[in-house]
């Protein structure tokens, strides 16, 4: 088609979508040109800012390196990561569900923990927190065997791959559920955390005067074939920004129960006081074991 007008641009480029061989990409691909040209046509974006738009995607790309991934952070503070998890589970987005989205900081290869040991690796000040997990099935029955990866801030709000202070997989390990689908282990009472603002994501927050943190939360990634990897955050309702996540990840299902003890802990003679508790349960939909792409490494 020669164009004659700028409708006519939308109607070829959907025309040649339509080509795609592969059904499911053929469907992305033409609700793309879709929404895209209903975008660009809905706002009158002008030439000046579709060049700006094209540079923040380039810089995107450039911010992401080894040890941080500007893009999921974008998607994240746009809702999307969340918005996609939510469709994705809790059957079609329509129960609740203790999925949630990944996240930047997520490794593979953490150390093998032994149920009741501690995922502190070097010197980490702050309250002791003890947790006590479950992974169940649909139908409450317990998970034996499963793979469950566990990671979070620091009590001064930085993962380990963000400060040179931590060993290296400081606040990381994993487990292995028992016969009665439990887990348990030791850690450091978490804080929530500005996510950063260095690079694209840190302009856009204020530009919109929006604060850029996040409420403490645990992250596990647990992984059992037959099941769906079941990717979670267990937000602590204390936190001052419960209810403002600069990602949108907080849903009512996620909101742990981090219980303050005053007295001595009743075993953990060091553990001082005071020391807090967290007890969950993670609960796993049928489907394929996929291990999602690390965002670093």
């Amino acid at each position: 088609m020669i164009i004659g007008r700028q409708r006519d641009v939308t109607a070829e480029a959907a025309s040649v979508m339509e080509r795609t061989s592969d059904p499911r990409l053929r469907e992305i691909m033409v609700s793309l040109i879709k929404h895209l040209h209903g975008f660009v046509r809905d706002v009158r974006l002008t030439e000046v800012e579709f060049r700006e738009a094209t540079a923040i995607l380039v810089e995107l790309g450039r911010q992401s390196t080894d040890t941080h991934n500007e893009v999921v952070l974008m998607a994240g503070s746009l809702g999307v990561s969340s918005l996609v998890c939510l469709l994705n589970n809790g059957d079609q987005g329509n129960t609740e569900t203790a999925q949630s989205l990944l996240g930047p900081f997520w490794r593979l290869n953490s150390p093998q923990v032994e149920n009741g040991g501690s995922i502190v690796r070097s010197e980490t000040p702050g309250a002791a927190l003890f947790v006590n997990g479950r992974v169940v099935d649909s139908t409450g029955s317990p998970i034996a065997g499963a793979e469950v990866d566990i990671w979070h801030a620091s009590p001064i709000g930085l993962y380990e791959n963000q400060d040179p202070e931590q060993a290296d997989m400081n606040l990381r390990g994993k487990f292995t559920t028992g016969t009665d689908g439990r887990f348990w282990f030791r850690s450091v009472m978490m804080v929530g955390y500005p996510i950063p603002t260095e690079g694209v994501v840190g302009r856009l927050l204020k530009a919109q005067s929006r604060h850029p943190y996040r409420p403490a939360h645990l992250h596990a990634l647990i992984f059992k074939p037959g099941f769906k990897v079941l990717i979670s955050q267990v937000y602590d309702p204390a936190d001052p920004h419960i209810d403002s996540d600069v990602q949108f990840g907080v849903t009512k299902a996620l909101i742990g129960d981090f219980v303050r003890h005053d007295a001595p802990h009743p075993s953990a003679t060091n553990a001082g006081a005071p020391w807090f508790s967290l007890d969950y349960i993670y609960k796993m939909e049928a489907g394929e074991a996929v291990l999602p792409r690390p965002p670093i490494k």
